[in-house]
């Protein structure tokens, strides 16, 4: 949950670590497929095309298999700052002065709770395993539907994935650039707000902390 206050830094190491374990897609599957489609698409350095449905493919499939790389891509940045936000760096989970967040999943927490940016995002990214392991969610095998509620527990994962990065270019961008990972953080973000542009996948009102940013990185590509 979003409040806007009226008062109220990516990378410690070069690693490969991520915070949550990894989300493999199964080789040799219709959506290992998509996805190296996706990553071949990506090399073309067109964005804009890149995240286009492909032609013929289901769009929840398409959906699931960029959700599920976002969310790899996010937890391996995320990973190499845990360093840098702590509970004492980051006592509330925050984007700017404006932009305090407080966590509920509806099932386990059923009312907004106040806490520490690192507690806040354990909380999320361990919820969205739980929603990409589910196979009545986000099924993996060919011939099984993709539930009714798909694609609204879909953009609910990409609004709080967004977060993370909202988290990260707001209290941990200093070492970024210190490390000079920015380009990195930049791409993978553009590629975020890119494809949830295409589908209309998180509302404007939530983007509001990065909203100069994306302004920034989209302008030259209209």
């Amino acid at each position: 949950m979003l409040y806007q206050l009226s008062q109220l830094d990516i990378l410690g190491s070069r690693s490969s670590k991520t915070f949550k374990p990894k989300k493999n897609i199964p080789e040799g599957s219709h959506q290992y497929e998509l996805l190296k489609h996706a990553e071949a698409t990506l090399g073309s350095g067109n964005l804009r095309m890149a995240v286009m449905l492909p032609e013929g493919e289901d769009l929840n499939e398409w959906v699931a298999v960029n959700t599920v790389d976002f969310f790899n891509q996010i937890n391996m940045l995320y990973g190499t700052i845990t360093d840098f936000c702590t509970e004492e760096s980051c006592p509330v989970m925050s984007a700017g002065p404006k932009y305090e967040y407080h966590w509920a999943d509806g099932t386990n927490i059923k009312k907004p709770i106040k806490c520490s940016a690192p507690k806040y995002i354990d909380y999320l990214m361990t919820w969205v395993q739980d929603q990409l392991d589910d196979e009545t969610l986000f099924p993996s095998k060919i011939g099984v539907p993709f539930p009714k509620n798909f694609m609204s527990v879909a953009k609910t994962i990409l609004k709080r994935l967004f977060r993370v990065y909202a988290h990260i270019y707001h209290q941990h961008f200093d070492p970024v650039i210190q490390l000079q990972e920015e380009a990195h953080l930049n791409t993978s973000f553009k590629h975020f707000i890119f494809f949830v542009q295409e589908f209309n996948l998180i509302d404007r009102r939530e983007l509001a902390p990065l909203q100069e940013l994306i302004e920034k990185l989209t302008s030259k590509d209209r």
